[in-house]
């Protein structure tokens, strides 16, 4: 399925109850389809991505069914028990083999069907949304079945890269909270903590915007962040733990941010502060004349 993704000027107003269409013949009459009847023309965009889903899920599932084919007979003549770990140690390898292939056959059939979605804002109820919907769902078979037992290793940021995700040299991706990966630029040597998550699209007055991600070299994204569409995170610059930049936020090189909504942080601040409150407990700790109280020492009898 491949969606021309034709990007309106910010400065065009784009009616987004509109039960009309742009696309002509067949495709211009199921947008149109779409678009009037709402809940029948989501069942009907629901049924390629589901019908994509089975067929990833088969052609992945079909490696581990051979070998437990394959082994099954041989489990038959043993005792209770050694049949049981027997069958035990087929399904996990046929699971094993399963994620191996399936982080592989997602991104083939991304790839064929021509899913990678462009940077796009109009009506929810579009054919863009449905390309964008079948490419995520690509990503997401991975994500809630096997990938996070490859992350963070070599083998996430292969999967990644070949859903359509430019990842430079050297980066470390521990997270699989990731949507839109084809409009998704990390350069290198970055660092994406544990379950940050990244998006490269937002709802908005009606719009679905699609807008890519950049993050610089050389950046540290903090433990749960969240960075949204259209955010550029300059080289160097630290987000920090569970902070939230909001789209289209642009964050300069070398830059501090955290908060919800993120903004810039001035650490030499929180610096000074945290030496004032070691100098006052150090205070606390010191005897009334002004010495040290010795842990050992034992008071004198009256």
């Amino acid at each position: 399925m491949k969606a021309k993704y034709e990007n309106k000027s910010a400065k065009e107003r784009i009616d987004t109850q509109t039960t009309q269409s742009n696309f002509k013949g067949m495709l211009g009459w199921y947008e149109r389809i779409l678009r009037k009847f709402q809940i029948l023309g989501t069942l009907i965009a629901l049924l390629p991505m589901y019908a994509v889903g089975v067929v990833c899920f088969a052609v992945a599932f079909t490696p581990g069914a051979l070998v437990f084919q394959w082994g099954y007979p041989f489990t038959q003549s043993w005792s209770p028990v050694g049949q049981a770990f027997g069958l035990a140690l087929l399904v996990s390898t046929a699971y094993a083999l399963f994620g191996f292939t399936l982080i592989l056959v997602s991104p083939t059939l991304n790839f064929l069907f021509r899913t990678s979605p462009k940077p796009w804002r109009g009506p929810y109820f579009s054919l863009q949304t449905i390309a964008w919907g079948i490419h995520n769902v690509f990503a997401y078979l991975p994500r809630y079945t096997f990938l996070e037992f490859l992350t963070p290793t070599p083998f996430n940021i292969l999967f990644y890269r070949l859903m359509g995700m430019k990842i430079g040299k050297g980066v470390q991706l521990n997270t699989t909270n990731v949507s839109d990966p084809a409009l998704i630029e990390i350069e290198d040597y970055a660092t994406i903590g544990g379950s940050a998550t990244i998006v490269a699209h937002y709802g908005q007055s009606g719009y679905l915007v699609l807008a890519p991600v950049k993050i610089g070299k050389g950046v540290t994204v903090g433990l749960r962040a969240t960075v949204m569409g259209g955010v550029e995170i300059g080289e160097y610059a630290k987000i920090l733990p569970n902070s939230l930049l909001l789209p289209k936020t642009v964050v300069p090189p070398g830059e501090t941010w955290g908060g919800v909504p993120a903004q810039k942080m001035d650490l030499s601040q929180h610096s000074r502060s945290q030496r004032e409150l070691r100098k006052r407990v150090q205070r606390t700790t010191r005897s009334p004349s002004g010495s040290k109280m010795k842990s050992d020492q034992k008071p004198k009898k009256a």
